[in-house]
Formats: C-alpha cells, structure tokens, sequence
C-alpha cells in the first residue's frame, strides 16, 4: 500500500508540474526580427502591414473580430446596426484610459474618425475602410453613432484593425507630427520607434479591457516587445537559432526545411486574405495603356516556377485578385480563365519600369522579380528596376512616373477591391496604382448590396480585373512566424497578424 501511495503521489505531482509548465508566465522580453521595416509608426496615415503588426499592441479598437470571423467587444461593450446598414451606434466600455491618463470616451473616438477623415490627415488606407461616412454623432459621453446616407455593409471588420484603432486626442493635438510615436489605449505602450531600427514597446500594468477574443483578461503576460529590423534573411534566421530573439517573421524560404527540424524552433504559418502579391500594371499612360500589351504581359509571367524558385515551395503562387481566404472569393475568376493574349509585334523591346522601395521588399520578393524579368524578356519585354526610398516611392507614385509597382493587401473583407480599384484612390488619394476607374460603380454598388448581391458584384468584378489585365498576381502571402519553443499562447488576427497579448515565455 504505501508502495502504490507513493507512486501515486509521484503520478500527482508529476501531472501538476505539467499543469504548471502550461500555466502562462508573467515577465520577460519578447525579442522579435523582422524583415521590413515601416517609415511611418501611426497607424492612421499608413497602409504598412509592419505598422499593423506592432500597433495593434498599443491600440485597442471599437470591435474585435475573433478568428472564426465572429465580431467581438472590444472597446465597445456592444453595438446596434440598422437594417441597411446605414446607421451604426456603438456603446462604449467606461473604464477605458489612454497611457497619458486621459479618458477614452465617445468624443475621444468622434475626433479619431473625424481627423481620419480630413483630408489634411493624408489617411488615405484607413479613410477607405471607413466608407462614405455622412456624419458622427455621439448622444451621450458613451454612445458613439456613425451613419450613412448610403449602405456600408463592411465597417465592423475595417473598425476592427489597427489601422482604425483609437488614439488619444491630447497626445493627436499636441504632436504635429505623427510618424514616430502613437499613444492607444493598448495593452503595451511605445517607448520607441527608430525607423530602421525598430521598435520598443513595455507593458501597461494597469490594462483591464482586452478584445472579447482574448483567451484572459487584465495586463499582457510580457513584460515587454522589441521589435528589430533585420533585413539580412541570414543574420535574422542566425539571431534565432543562437537565442538572441525569440521570433522572426519572413522566415527564409531556403531554410525553412532546417528549421523544422531543430527541435528548439517552430514554424507558425497562416494564409493570407485579401490582395495576394500583384503586380500593378499602370493603364493610364505608356505601354501599359493598351490592353493588349497588358494581356501579353499577364501571359509571359509564370509565376508557378517563379515563386518555386524565390520560396522553394514555401508560398502557392497566385492566379487571381482575391486569396482563396477572403470572403466571396471565387475560383473561377482565374488568369487561366481570361482570352488569351496577343502575341507582341516583333521589333524594339518595349522598357516598362518597376517602381519599389527595397526596405519594404524582403529579399525572396527580390528573387521573385528577377525571376519575372527573365521570363517577360522572352516575349519582348524589358523590364527595368528602379529601386528607391519611401520618400521618393511616394513622390513618384503621386507624380504617375512608373508603370508597374508592387504589393500586397491583407483584409478578410472583399471591400479592400475598393482601396486597390476605385478612382478615388488613385495615387496620390490612395493605392490603386493600376490607375482603373471602370469599376467605380460595382464597387460602390457592392459595398451597400445584400449578400448574395454582394457576392455576384465581387465575382464579376474579379473577372473584369483578370479579363483586364489590371495586376498580375504572383503569390499568396502568408504570413510565416519562426519562433524558440519558450514562446507559448500566439494566436492570429484575421489580417494573418500574430496577436502578442497573450503570448508569453516558458522558462
């Protein structure tokens, strides 16, 4: 008997030592590479994935949108919307604080849409998730109602990325410029930001009010985030395996295989919704300009071989405008579904130029485009690099100097067709850099329809943009998380975001 008690006992405390293993941890620092970097940290006047991944740590938004796609509280308790969408009225948390101690409440939110909207904000990512908004009225210090003159039908899932997260009003008004520093109401506060450098965030101690899809409540287990850009895939992926960060992001293709073999390492990857990486082919001026030249163009692209060569296997190559993960994605509005193209006239190689900002471009994007160089040299093509910095990206996008340029667009909600196609945001309003206004009705048509209209226009529209030849897709971007197995309790936001709150470290 004491034998059997004994062993017993052992078998106990065995199993609650398990159990306490698997008990997060509260303390220490998060050390996180990444392989791009953001020249702008406010969240409200970029469209940077880099500055989403960090902000959402320090801003907290309306609404959550958990990973089944379910809309959560978040800093509104709850919410009411008409039925044609074209009144919103959210009721806010009352205990919500910024970290400069000041009051989150509805004319806190009322100014953070409102200066979205100026067009002074030059917010032009985050004013397109907002719609047409008519007006914001707020009856009472916690009851915020936006509405409409006509249907919105996408505002919960633009509400809840950070893009739209809240900041605090006297820190808006008293800093003029915006681009370094944010002040939320966040579960981390920034205590730095140095473009091309990085990021340093510390906990808030005092955080009681996390998204309704986080797995606890009250201050983030970190004690502290460092964000670090790493642009070298080998000094990123060398700082992991040695110890000295505890996570990477772009992890390097060619490595992949290794690193799922050493035990002390994990690969989490998730696929991204939304605009896959594309190629934008500019319509409103040069080659490009001729739907046929643009078809050819489309043709000569494999992008297949092309990604296997930059990705090795890592990423599926994409062949239309939507990811397989966005909402009314549809199968069929594919690049081998369009008329084929023409074959170019014989004589002088037509010079297209590629406009791109390496610090915001990882190393296999690079791979990928020489790839796409070689192959479109074939049916006459001479595709030319014009490598620059953010600054002059931006001067000549708005200027209209290039004729392809490059991205991605991660959103689970079909409307980001709008930010991309819509002649509203022609540069320098926004991101349709393919310069297309013939869309402007189905999209503006699409975003107030019921569903299965919604769905119909969102087809139709993806058929158009292939049948055009606006963008030849490459691939679809999924966002690939190396991490030390001390790392525990990482989830994802919808926009294929790795969520930190509930992260934690394992001794």
């Amino acid at each position: 008997m004491k034998t059997k008690t004994a062993v017993g006992l052992l078998l106990a405390a065995l199993v609650a030592t398990a159990h306490a293993a698997e008990s997060p941890v509260s303390g220490g620092t998060l050390n996180v590479a990444l392989g791009s970097d953001t020249p702008i940290i406010d969240p409200s006047i970029t469209g940077y994935s880099v500055t989403a991944l960090i902000t959402r740590n320090v801003v907290d938004s309306l609404v959550g949108q958990a990973g089944d796609n379910r809309f959560t509280p978040w800093l509104a308790l709850r919410w009411e919307i008409n039925d044609n969408h074209t009144q919103y009225t959210f009721h806010l948390r009352k205990d919500v604080t910024f970290s400069d101690k000041t009051r989150l409440d509805a004319q806190a939110v009322k100014y953070n849409l409102d200066r979205i909207l100026d067009p002074k904000t030059t917010s032009s990512y985050a004013k397109s998730l907002l719609g047409p908004i008519d007006s914001i009225t707020t009856p009472d210090d916690f009851t915020v109602v936006i509405h409409y003159k006509t249907p919105f039908a996408p505002l919960l899932q633009g509400l809840s990325l950070p893009y739209l997260g809240i900041q605090s009003p006297t820190y808006l008004k008293n800093t003029p410029n915006t681009s370094n520093t944010v002040v939320g109401s966040g579960p981390f506060i920034l205590k730095s930001f140095v473009k091309g450098n990085g990021s340093q965030l510390t906990r808030r101690d005092d955080y009681q009010w996390g998204p309704g899809y986080a797995h606890h409540q009250g201050p983030a287990w970190l004690s502290a985030i460092n964000f670090k850009y790493l642009p070298e895939s080998s000094v990123r992926l060398g700082a992991l395996t040695s110890g000295q960060v505890q996570a990477i992001d772009a992890v390097p293709p060619a490595n992949v295989r290794a690193l799922q073999r050493n035990p002390q390492v994990s690969i989490l990857t998730k696929e991204n919704p939304g605009i896959p990486r594309v190629l934008y082919l500019n319509t409103s001026k040069g080659p490009f300009s001729d739907v046929n030249v643009r078809q050819a163009f489309l043709h000569a692209v494999d992008p297949a071989s092309a990604v296997k060569v930059a990705f090795f296997g890592t990423l599926k190559p994409a062949d239309s405008v939507l990811g397989p993960q966005t909402l009314y994605y549809d199968a069929n509005a594919r690049v081998s579904a369009a008329q084929p193209a023409k074959q170019l006239s014989p004589g002088q190689p037509l010079t297209v130029h590629f406009l791109y900002d390496p610090a915001s471009t990882e190393s296999a994007d690079v791979t990928l485009f020489q790839a796409i160089q070689f192959q479109v040299k074939k049916a006459g093509f001479n595709l030319q690099f014009d490598p620059v910095d953010s600054g002059i990206f931006s001067a000549r996008t708005a200027s209209n100097d290039y004729d392809i340029v490059s991205n991605f667009y991660v959103r689970a909600e079909p409307d980001i067709l709008r930010t991309v196609f819509h002649s509203a945001y022609i540069p320098p309003k926004g991101a349709n850099y393919s310069h297309v206004n013939a869309l402007d009705d189905k999209l503006t048509l699409a975003i107030g329809a019921p569903d299965a209209q919604r769905k119909q226009i969102y087809s139709d529209i993806q058929r158009q943009v292939i049948d055009q030849a606006y963008v030849v897709p490459l691939y679809i971007p999924a966002y690939q998380l190396g991490i030390s197995k001390k790392v525990q309790g990482i989830s994802w936001a919808t926009n294929a975001k790795p969520n930190f709150y509930d992260a934690w470290l394992s001794n």
